[in-house]
C-alpha cells in the first residue's frame, strides 16, 4: 500500500474494502454535511452501507472504471478523492471529492485532486479530465478552477436533490492545458 503526504499531517491512501469501518465512522461525521454534494449512492448508512460502496469502487477500479482514496489527517480518514469514472479507451477521467467540515480549508481537496490528476495525465496518457458539481456549490467550483479547469457549460435542473432540481456545472482540462493546476 502507499500513503502520499499532502500537507499538515495529511496523506492520501487508496481507501480500500478493509477501511469499512473507518469510512463508516466518517460517513457518520459527514454524511450531513456532504449529501447535497455527492451522488446519492455515495452517502450510505452503516457499516454494511459503507463496505457496499467501498466494494462497488473496488470492483470498478479491478475493471479501469473508477478508482477512490482517502484522505487521511493525523490518522483520522477526513475525507477524499475519486475517479467517478475512468474510461482508459476514451482517455477521460471524471474527478470527484468530498471532505467532512472539521477539515476544510485546509487545501487538501485541491492537493489530492492534483495528486490524482496528474497521475492520469503523465501515467495513465488521459487526454481530457472532468468535474461535475452543483452550480451553488462555491468550494467545488473554487477547486475546479485552482485546477486549472474550464466551465464548458451548465446543465440547467440537472440535479435533483430534496425535492428541488439545481443547476450542474461541467468543467474541464485538456492534457495539454495541465499544468498540475498551477
Amino acid at each position: 500500500m502507499f500513503s502520499l503526504p499532502l500537507r499538515d499531517g495529511a496523506d492520501l491512501r487508496p481507501l480500500e474494502t478493509w477501511h469499512a469501518e473507518e469510512f463508516a465512522a466518517h460517513l457518520d461525521r459527514a454524511r450531513e454535511h456532504i449529501r447535497p454534494w455527492v451522488g446519492s449512492g455515495f452517502v450510505t448508512d452503516g457499516l454494511d452501507g459503507a463496505r457496499a460502496t467501498l466494494r462497488r469502487y473496488a470492483e470498478r477500479q479491478a475493471a479501469d472504471g473508477a478508482r477512490l482514496y482517502g484522505i487521511w489527517l493525523d490518522g483520522t480518514l477526513v475525507g477524499g478523492v475519486m475517479f467517478v469514472a475512468f474510461d482508459a479507451a476514451a482517455d477521460t477521467c471524471e474527478v470527484g471529492c468530498w471532505l467532512e467540515p472539521a477539515a476544510e480549508g485546509r487545501g487538501l481537496i485541491t492537493t489530492a485532486c492534483r495528486t490524482v490528476l496528474d497521475w492520469a495525465f503523465t501515467t495513465r496518457g488521459v487526454h481530457r479530465a472532468e468535474w461535475r458539481c452543483r452550480a451553488d456549490n462555491a468550494r467545488s467550483s473554487a477547486v475546479a478552477e485552482r485546477l486549472g479547469m474550464t466551465l464548458e457549460g451548465v446543465q440547467r435542473e440537472a440535479w435533483p436533490y430534496g425535492g428541488t432540481r439545481y443547476d450542474k456545472q461541467n468543467w474541464a482540462v485538456l492534457a495539454g492545458e495541465w499544468r498540475g493546476g498551477a
